[in-house]
């Protein structure tokens, strides 16, 4: 095995749930209210559709927003990884990530292990536009029991609930987290950092048309019968742990120009008037902007009140 190499999940697909748009000459994120399965090849700037986003449209009267899904793996944090990440936009190349205690920092040194403090304690982490970042991966349909599609987010909404929902999923199951049937699904809320318009967020859950109770009860099913056949989840688990962390920064350096241009755009100037851009669409918009809006708010109450 390479050393300083990442050995993550193989990928056959991506979940994404908006499209990178040119806008006055930038490329830009935006957000949709559907999911959207497509390829790892781009044709034009523009993602290729994978063939089962078709097949999982055609079961549904309307938008997508559910896809029944596996976990690969019975622990929740290898199916999930989030940590605090700043990405030089310039190059795409990850500089520093962090689970709020620790952090890998890329200096003229190499690679340093250094304190974390998250991105509201870190100076170093504002100036850059360090923000939390996520990859899930999942099984889709049953033609690749090890090929995944992976689901990335800087949400926060995504990342706490995905996050609750593996590990109570994990707990109730009595580990068999593996072995039952979902299926991610796509919510929306308002928020006043969203300035009280509609932000979409990824949720888990059991299947539509099941109840939790019937979902472990095919999960025990699903292990005694992996059992059987010799499938040992422990010791793939294990490897998958050893991949990760055999690696300093997970994204491979071909996908870290796109990630960095999907998740940290450059910063959008304010408008002529002076009020703040409009927050993305997942709800990840900077504090900064709410603040300067309440600021303003009080200006005019107290004007008002004169």
């Amino acid at each position: 095995m390479l050393k300083g190499l990442a050995i993550t999940p193989p990928v056959v697909g991506r979940i994404a749930i908006g499209r990178i748009v040119e806008k006055a000459g930038k490329r830009l994120p935006e957000k949709d209210d559907q999911f959207t399965l497509t390829t790892q090849v781009q044709q034009r700037g523009e993602w290729l559709l994978h063939p089962l986003n078709e097949q999982l449209r055609k079961a549904t009267s309307g938008k997508l927003r559910a896809i029944p899904v596996r976990m690969l793996f019975n622990d929740p944090d290898l199916n999930l990884r989030a940590d605090y990440s700043l990405f030089d936009r310039d190059t795409g190349r990850p500089v520093c990530v962090g689970d709020g205690q620790t952090c890998k920092r890329a200096t003229d040194n190499g690679i340093e292990t250094l304190l974390c403090a998250s991105p509201d304690g870190c100076m170093y982490g504002q100036q850059g536009g360090c923000k939390p970042y996520a990859r899930l991966n999942v099984l889709i349909g049953d033609e690749d029991e090890m090929g995944s599609f992976i689901f990335r987010s800087a949400s926060w909404n995504s990342i706490r609930t995905l996050t609750a929902r593996l590990h109570y999923f994990a707990a109730v199951s009595g580990n068999l987290l593996a072995c039952l049937p979902l299926e991610l699904k796509l919510r929306g809320k308002s928020t006043a950092q969203s300035y009280r318009s509609a932000i979409y967020y990824v949720d888990l859950s059991v299947r539509a048309g099941s109840t939790l109770e019937e979902a472990l009860t095919q999960a025990r099913e699903l292990d005694a019968r992996r059992k059987s056949a010799g499938f040992d989840q422990a010791a793939l688990d294990a490897a998958a742990r050893l991949g990760f962390a055999n690696g300093a920064f997970e994204d491979s350096a071909e996908e870290q120009a796109a990630v960095a241009e999907e998740f940290y755009p450059p910063s959008e100037p304010p408008k002529s008037d002076g009020t703040p851009p409009p927050p993305t669409g997942d709800g990840s918009s900077p504090r900064q902007a709410l603040r300067e809006k309440l600021e303003r708010q009080a200006v005019l109450l107290g004007g008002a009140a004169a």
